[in-house]
């Protein structure tokens, strides 16, 4: 059987599904007496909309606890995954799954964040110098443009080529994966961006 048919392939991106499925931002936001964080601004549930809440703390432990969530799901697949012969693959898998879970939540009726933090701890867990190359160039873009959505979409084409140039095939093909969805996610991003609608970092709902 091909491995990644496997039981305790399947095992790794179901663990990273649910992993990545806990939405932080709705937990802290509703902790904290703001409400649902889903009826303002963007409706998203990331660090970026928990930030136009105002509380930039929460907003970047918002942040955090969506990057640490795929950076676990890959680490503890990865060495779970070893008794049975595939640790690469079960990390891969769960970075996706954790990453999927994200996007698409059970909880909330498949309906969550785009994404972004979850991708950086993804890619924390799987190869930490690609995600030190989206971060890179997801800061350098926010300072000029302050526009989060447009950096990270633009920090989400550049990790696949670093992976791909830097040898690492396997985790290029997830970037790759990850970058689609990414882009899918920002589609309302990406028309509010041409219409020069798009709110900046730091704007309130």
């Amino acid at each position: 059987m091909d491995p990644i048919f496997s039981l305790p392939a399947v095992a790794a991106l179901g663990f990273g599904y649910l992993l990545g499925s806990i939405p932080f931002g709705l937990i802290l936001t509703k902790a904290a007496g703001l409400g649902d964080v889903r009826n303002i601004g963007s409706g998203n549930i990331g660090a970026t909309n928990v930030l136009r809440t105002g509380k930039k703390g929460l907003a970047a432990l918002t942040l955090i606890l969506d990057a640490l969530k795929g950076t676990a799901a890959v680490l503890l697949a990865h060495h779970f995954g070893g008794a049975h012969g595939i640790a690469i693959l079960a990390g891969l898998l769960a970075g996706l799954g954790a990453f999927l879970g994200h996007l698409f939540p059970v909880w909330l009726g498949f309906k969550g964040g785009k994404g972004v933090a979850t991708y950086i701890g993804v890619l924390i867990g799987v190869l930490w110098p690609a995600a030190l190359v989206f971060c890179g160039v997801w800061l350098a873009l926010a300072v000029v443009t302050r526009y989060s959505s447009l950096s990270a979409l633009i920090a989400s084409l550049a990790t696949p080529a670093y992976l791909f140039v830097s040898g690492h095939p396997a985790e290029a093909l997830l970037a790759v994966i990850m970058t689609a969805l990414l882009l899918w996610k920002h589609s309302s991003n990406i028309k509010r961006l041409i219409a020069g609608e798009e709110p900046r970092i730091g704007a309130k709902a």
